[in-house]
């Protein structure tokens, strides 16, 4: 078993808190070994079950082998979304590739602990030649058979990141046929350039003096530094009304009420695990909830599913939310609003099964 495969997992029942790498597991217990042992046993006693695939990693993390549960990885499955060539679409047997969607599915795959190498090097040899022979990353139709480039980045910004991340996740042995060393050494460069200066986060592109809320957590995200943690709550948090800006446009209307990107970039934080959230990642998950639950789940069917949401909900052990998604979301998989971001979310999650939710229980 390689290290790659031997994953510790922090669970309750069925949902899964945190999932890691031995090897970054260990050398977490390495760096902190005291709090992080005190830190653990109090998770263990809170009934939570610590869970390594590889009994040997678990041995080695408790110290003592007292007991361990070989966990199965899933495996990413895109069928219909994944081609011959590699392109991932962004709608099952769709006619589009937006990186950016791509890019952020694979991220929560491989976040979350799935098997994505069935796809992995396949995407980044795709995604590699359409970023040399276009010079940046862009959106791709698919025209007469093939795959062509026809429109600009919709997030310059995130999707650089996510590249960024995905590249740096890929195996050694794929690294070097892929030449991944130059192609990070642009996409960092691409990056840096649409960093402000003057307040510390990122353009959404080289063409929008604008920065968005959204994509600077998921930069945070993939390349978690203080500064920029500390230069997004400076330039989005607004004390005032108690809520994130959405973004660092003049005219955009605020504060507004529009489920996106409104009401859906208050719960992101919680999804990258952004730790600058007032009062508390429990406390800003409850109040989303009780505002914004009843409308995410109704438009289910005539607006996006917004599947990282359910992750989110997952997360905070809250399962009834979970299921309650499920039910709604489920009728319209593979539809015109699904995307492949909702297929990853709908393969994480753990099946739904009956008694099913009550719908007075979901509103």
């Amino acid at each position: 078993m390689t290290s790659d495969s031997m994953l510790i997992r922090i669970e309750t029942g069925s949902r899964v808190h945190q999932t890691y790498s031995c090897p970054i597991f260990l050398r977490a217990l390495m760096r902190h070994r005291l709090e992080s042992m005190r830190k653990l046993i109090r998770v263990i006693f809170r009934g939570y079950r610590l869970l390594g695939n590889g009994c040997a990693c678990s041995a080695l993390v408790l110290g003592v082998l007292t007991g361990c549960t070989a966990t199965p990885i899933k495996k990413l499955d895109l069928s219909g979304y994944a081609d011959a060539s590699g392109a991932i679409t962004l709608q099952r047997y769709g006619s589009t590739v937006d990186p950016y969607f791509t890019l952020q599915a694979l991220w929560l795959a491989k976040k979350q602990g799935m098997d994505i190498s069935k796809y992995a090097l396949p995407w980044a040899q795709w995604m590699a030649h359409g970023y040399t022979a276009m010079g940046h990353l862009g959106r791709y139709c698919r025209v007469n058979g093939a795959w062509q480039w026809c429109k600009e980045p919709d997030a310059d910004d995130a999707s650089l990141a996510l590249w960024l991340q995905f590249l740096s996740d890929l195996p050694a042995k794929d690294t070097v046929s892929l030449q991944t060393s130059e192609l990070q050494a642009r996409a960092r460069q691409d990056l840096n350039q649409l960093k402000n200066p003057q307040t510390g986060v990122y353009r959404i592109s080289a063409h929008q003096a604008n920065s968005l809320f959204m994509d600077n957590l998921e930069i945070w995200a993939t390349q978690p530094h203080e500064n920029l943690a500390r230069a997004i709550s400076a330039n989005f948090w607004d004390p005032v009304h108690k809520r994130f800006r959405v973004t660092t446009q003049a005219d955009h209307a605020y504060p507004a009420h529009h489920f996106y990107p409104d009401a859906a970039a208050q719960i992101y934080p919680l999804l990258v695990g952004y730790p600058n959230v007032p009062g508390g990642a429990r406390t800003h998950y409850r109040q989303w909830i009780k505002t914004h639950r009843k409308h995410w789940l109704s438009q289910t069917g005539n607006e996006f599913p917004w599947g990282v949401i359910a992750i989110v909900a997952w997360q905070q052990g809250d399962d009834l939310t979970v299921r309650c998604w499920q039910q709604a979301a489920l009728p319209f998989r593979h539809s015109y609003f699904w995307t492949v971001t909702d297929e990853v979310v709908a393969q994480l999650l753990p099946p739904l099964t009956s008694p099913f939710p009550n719908q007075k229980d979901c509103t």
